[in-house]
């Protein structure tokens, strides 16, 4: 059950913060790893476990964790491109 999951994403920690602990999650990168992420870090090309079946992994947990829906028209290229560009996406979403 996911329920379990869902973080109230405008409440107790970061978008930021949420995205890192999705990466590290989902990615099952450590978490040094994903502490060292800066905006301008990149994703897709440069992480070997980000691949395409990850990003729709992903996807279904950003929905789920931060109570959004992600239609397909909502992803580009640029999406997945930077760790910056990726919360700026879920920020988006997620604040309207």
């Amino acid at each position: 059950m996911r329920a379990d999951n869902t973080q109230p994403v405008d409440r107790t920690m970061d978008i930021e913060t949420l995205m890192r602990a999705l990466l590290r999650d989902v990615l099952a990168l450590s978490q040094d790893r994903v502490d060292a992420f800066e905006a301008d870090s990149p994703l897709f090309g440069a992480l070997p476990e980000l691949d395409s079946m990850a990003v729709a992994g992903l996807l279904t947990e950003m929905e789920d964790r931060f109570g959004i829906l992600i239609e397909d028209d909502d992803i580009d290229g640029d999406t997945f491109e930077t760790f910056g560009t990726l919360v700026a996406f879920a920020r988006t979403k997620i604040e309207g």
